[in-house]
């Protein structure tokens, strides 16, 4: 790394909200220090100071409601402070004092705010307002839930522009409150920053954060926006934050970027030529916890810049470019230590002994209380609990991330649904299995014991399509008295596919048509029930079209519905025959009854075939890498020289095997997942033509180990009563089908 960054930790703020710290601004001297302002979930406001060795609180204010949201603005500095609590915004000048109680009127709580000049702009889950000096200036509702919102500056555009970022993989550009375009992209945008925070030299430059940890960055146009590129970090985590600031004080402004797995990257960008050139890397740090704040300015020392960052729990550490050599020396192995920071190791061992004082009193207090004679009382502790359960489209499994503000002691996961689990390697935790009887409905039961401090873990997870169910995690913190939270995650029947924009009309697609007494709203509620990524809100205009992608397979899914009809296609047969089971349970539980017509496409069977081949072919190249891992070793152990003699493969497999090893280890039950799709195409291919060929498996799963392609090409267009065997009784039912 180019950078050399040393962590200073200052305080502890308590848990907070994404983007919830702010660096008030200095006018005097651009090397002094300055301070933060926090905001926290308790509902208190912090502006806090750093003299040398300890915080100087310059004030504190309470508020009733946790604040969601925090922003500076102001029409000439931006130095006054807006927070959002529920759904009204307060303001306050940079000396605590309120100057601003504005009760927006809204009929959610508010998530996110962007304030610039004269101008509030504020949304909740689906609505989103602006105003304009407190008067209402319009809204928009969004079908989908929005994110972040924020505006490209008026000094350079000329007018007001809002920029909506939404769950469902656009970015929509607002003008007079009308939605006057949208961007598709490809990831879930959790965050929106203006590009050097003024837009860039025409103030039209945004970029935006990912779920699945990419950045990008995309020019908004008259009419469309330009995606100009895209950075895939290796923190494979969703961005929280973003921030600019000149770290390296060359005079150009570097990126910061915030992870929910506690990656801090910092990254160079060229500002000749920013919108042709990604950003590079100069720096990065991971504590373990995620990040919900970064800024960058100048705040432990006069004269040296650093990064403040705060965690999810509340703490708030610097990355700073202040040497730590003055403070702490080794001479011929003694230690030399400065006396700022020996002032500091004085305070901080003083801070200990009374806070376990405290605890100790507290301690004694409770146990008194639970213990009385005249009938005891207990009072079971509150806390927070920041979970995230995201399909992860790079390798198709869910990552469950769980994480509290106070030191975890164990964490039950448990499944009624088949699923796999794979190894996370930043987990410090002994996992536990416990025998499952599949039968009474539990196929999961495993338990994470975390180490010491440890207050997130992550869990990858890797479901079946056809299966629904529920993931229940039993959270336990270490803390007294013992007690637990639950959560609980849906597995849909169509986990594994998610939203996109395209859709390819050259494919061989199956077609499913459904005709009833439904409305759009119970037709919109069932594929929530069936497919994720759906949009929150049943579409408003009566009529939608919405597209997604297998992220295992690449298939694709078109749904397009309105009131009493509604037409699926999939190059998948099986999706569709997933689908509509779901849709006719659905509709059986309403008491409505569907006309239901499928058109089978025989060719969409060995389009999913092709696309399944790469997969498998790979795996069994892996796994035939693997097993001659040993034997190559024992050769070179016997004769160190070998490898110049041995083929370019062999060679391969000896100077990548921890890496193979790695790999395989990652994908337990990765092939049994492939026949598995395999034969459910096989199955559903049938069924459509009124023919159970379950008593067929056995053969297919003889074929499918001869790791012959065109044999399995073969058995499936051999029809099933050609096979011999059971299976092949015509069914009178369907005319000219078997059974």
């Amino acid at each position: 790394m180019e950078l050399t960054l040393s962590r200073v930790d200052y305080l502890h703020v308590g848990s907070s909200f994404p983007n919830c710290i702010r660096i008030l601004p200095t006018f005097t001297d651009d090397q002094i220090q300055q301070k933060l302002v926090i905001a926290n979930r308790e509902g208190n406001i912090q502006i806090v100071g750093w003299n040398k060795v300890e915080a100087v609180y310059q004030c504190k204010i309470p508020l009733s409601q946790a604040i969601s949201a925090l922003q500076l603005g102001g029409a000439v500095a931006k130095d006054k402070i807006f927070v959002a609590a529920g759904n009204v915004v307060r303001g306050f000048t940079k000396k605590g004092k309120l100057f601003l109680e504005f009760d927006t009127n809204l009929a959610e709580p508010i998530k996110c705010m962007y304030v610039m000049g004269g101008h509030l702009l504020v949304a909740g889950m689906n609505v989103f307002s602006q105003y304009e000096d407190c008067q209402d200036a319009g809204y928009y509702v969004s079908d989908d839930e929005i994110t972040s919102v924020l505006a490209l500056p008026i000094e350079k555009v000329r007018k007001l522009i809002p920029v909506l970022a939404c769950t469902d993989r656009t970015l929509k550009i607002l003008n007079n409150s009308q939605l006057d375009f949208t961007v598709n992209i490809d990831g879930i945008p959790t965050c929106l920053h203006l590009m050097f925070g003024d837009g860039g030299e025409l103030g039209t430059d945004i970029l935006y954060g990912t779920s699945d940890g990419k950045l990008c960055l995309i020019s908004i146009l008259s009419s469309e926006g330009y995606l100009r590129w895209t950075l895939e970090s290796d923190a494979n985590a969703g961005v929280t934050c973003m921030d600019f600031f000149d770290v390296t004080s060359d005079g150009n402004k570097e990126l910061i970027t915030g992870f929910d797995d506690g990656t801090i990257h910092v990254y160079a960008i060229d500002p000749e030529n920013y919108q042709g050139v990604s950003p590079r890397l100069i720096y990065s740090h991971c504590c373990n916890e995620s990040i919900t704040g970064v800024q960058g300015g100048i705040f432990g020392h006069d004269g040296f810049e650093e990064v403040i960052a705060v965690t999810y729990s509340g703490w708030v550490f610097g990355l700073t470019t202040e040497t730590t050599d003055k403070k702490i020396r080794v001479d011929d192995g003694n230690f030399s230590i400065s006396e700022d920071t020996r002032q500091k190791l004085i305070r901080l061992k003083n801070e200990i002994e009374d806070l376990q004082a405290k605890v100790v009193q507290e301690r004694d207090k409770y146990q008194s209380a639970t213990q009385g004679n005249q009938g005891g009382y207990s009072a079971v502790p509150v806390f927070a609990i920041n979970e995230k359960f995201v399909l992860n489209r790079e390798d198709a499994s869910y990552l469950l991330t769980l994480e509290v503000e106070s030191p975890i002691d164990t964490i039950l996961i448990q499944s009624d649904v088949p699923v796999d689990l794979l190894d996370v390697e930043k987990n410090a935790a002994v996992v536990s299995f416990s025998q499952c009887d599949p039968d009474s409905g539990n196929y999961l039961l495993v338990t994470f014991r975390c180490q010491a401090n440890t207050t997130r873990i992550e869990v990858r997870l890797r479901t079946i399509e056809g299966q629904q169910g529920m993931i229940q995690a039993y959270v336990t913190p270490r803390i007294q008295p013992k007690s637990c939270q639950v959560r609980s995650f849906t597995i849909k029947p169509l986990s594994l596919h998610v939203r996109c924009h395209a859709f390819d009309p050259n494919r061989p697609y199956n077609t499913l048509q459904l005709k009833g007494h439904f409305s759009v709203a119970e037709m919109h509620s069932w594929l929530t029930n069936c497919i994720p990524e759906m949009p929150e809100r049943a579409p408003s205009s009566g009529e939608a079209n919405l597209t997604f992608v297998s992220s295992f397979l690449d298939t694709l899914l078109h749904c397009a519905y309105s009131k009493g009809e509604a037409e699926f296609k999939s190059d998948n047969v099986s999706t569709i025959s997933i689908l509509k089971d779901c849709i006719s349970k659905e509709a059986t539980k309403k008491k409505i009854q569907l006309e239901i017509d499928c058109d089978f496409n025989e060719e969409s069977v060995l389009h999913t075939l092709q696309l399944i081949r790469p997969k498998l072919d790979g795996f069994l190249t892996l796994s035939k890498q693997v097993s001659l891992i040993d034997v190559l070793k024992e050769i070179q152990a016997h004769d160190p020289d070998v490898a110049n003699v041995l083929t370019p493969e062999y060679r391969y497999i000896l100077t990548n095997a921890d890496k193979l090893r790695a790999t395989h280890k990652r994908q337990p039950s990765y092939l049994d997942r492939l026949y598995g799709m395999i034969t459910d195409l096989y199955i559903d291919k049938h069924k459509y033509n009124g023919i159970n060929v379950k008593s067929k498996v056995p053969m297919l799963m003889e074929v499918l180990d001869r790791h012959d392609f065109n044999m399995l090409v073969d058995f499936f267009q051999t029809p099933a009563h050609a096979l011999g065997g059971p299976g092949s009784a015509h069914n009178s039912n369907h005319p000219g089908s078997y059974i």
